[in-house]
């Protein structure tokens, strides 16, 4: 009796930890995987940013100052602002992911270390109409 209650007591002592919380972390997901969206964005206004020769288009919004977006889809985005202004304020709807490399450099500190850089996967972009919403429009 005394040894099959022994023999009780070491499996549960060895598999215990698999089964306890050892605070151990998942790191967070990243890239512009759909099923790994941190939310959408809708109808945000953004600043765009980009030059001709660039493969990256980067942005801003005044909501959350302290972070900025890359584009994951140039191809699709490119041709839509190309009668834009670096710059200019725009209309973003898409799907927001983390950045790879932010969230590489932000596992070597246990606090944010500076701006949240995020991926972003544009669905539609057009000019800040300032309370006209007619996103199917195309202006110029």
């Amino acid at each position: 009796m005394k040894k099959i209650l022994r023999k009780t007591l070491l499996i549960i002592a060895l598999f215990a930890p698999l089964f306890l919380n050892t605070d151990c972390k998942k790191q967070k997901k990243c890239g512009c995987q759909h099923k790994d969206e941190l939310y959408p964005l809708e109808k945000a206004v953004s600043y765009v940013y980009f030059d001709d020769e660039s493969t990256i288009i980067t942005m801003t919004s005044p909501m959350d100052p302290y972070s900025y977006f890359t584009v994951c889809n140039i191809d699709f985005v490119r041709p839509k602002i190309a009668n834009f202004k670096t710059g200019e304020e725009l209309i973003v709807t898409g799907s927001v992911f983390w950045d790879c490399n932010y969230v590489m450099q932000q596992s070597q500190y246990s606090y944010q270390v500076g701006m949240r850089a995020y991926n972003i996967y544009v669905t539609d972009i057009y000019k800040n109409q300032y309370g006209k919403d007619d996103s199917n429009q195309d202006i110029k």
